[in-house]
């Protein structure tokens, strides 16, 4: 099975940027935001230190659900903080894991510094694993037909 670090080589040759805002940032500038780069997530970023993630999930349920504005609300008040995080070593299937176990879409990479390398989805997981079981598919078919 894949590594997260393998995984992130092939979203950078594929030029998926990591999209962020700051905690002061509007709702509103946020979903706009997701909207345009079409992405269901954004880092809430301070510096180079991650603080949280916004997704529309937060959104429908801390903004359109409670009937707040997203005019005047900042990102800080419906962010999900502390963040789940994974490391490059680990592996799809152990992301898969922890995706469903905690009904996550999204977890950002971090080194053993905290450094931020990339930010999965649900998406890029179920990709990979696709990916990796047509090919032991084809091998498997390969043996039985002696090849």
């Amino acid at each position: 099975m894949k590594t997260v670090a393998q995984v992130l080589k092939l979203k950078a040759a594929q030029n998926h940027a990591v999209h962020s805002v700051t905690p002061g940032h509007m709702v509103l500038d946020a979903i706009k935001l997701m909207a345009e780069k079409n992405v269901g997530a954004l880092l809430v970023m301070e510096a180079d230190r991650l603080l949280g993630i916004v997704s529309e999930r937060d959104y429908a349920r801390k903004m359109v659900l409670k009937g707040r504005s997203s005019v005047g609300t900042p990102v800080s008040a419906i962010m999900t903080a502390p963040v789940r995080t994974v490391s490059p070593a680990q592996t799809i299937e152990a992301c898969m894991a922890i995706m469903t176990d905690s009904h996550l879409r999204h977890l950002p990479v971090v080194d053993e510094d905290g450094t931020l390398l990339g930010l999965l989805s649900i998406g890029d997981l179920v990709k990979e694993a696709i990916a990796e079981q047509a090919a032991l598919i084809k091998q498997l078919e390969a043996y039985i037909r002696g090849d």
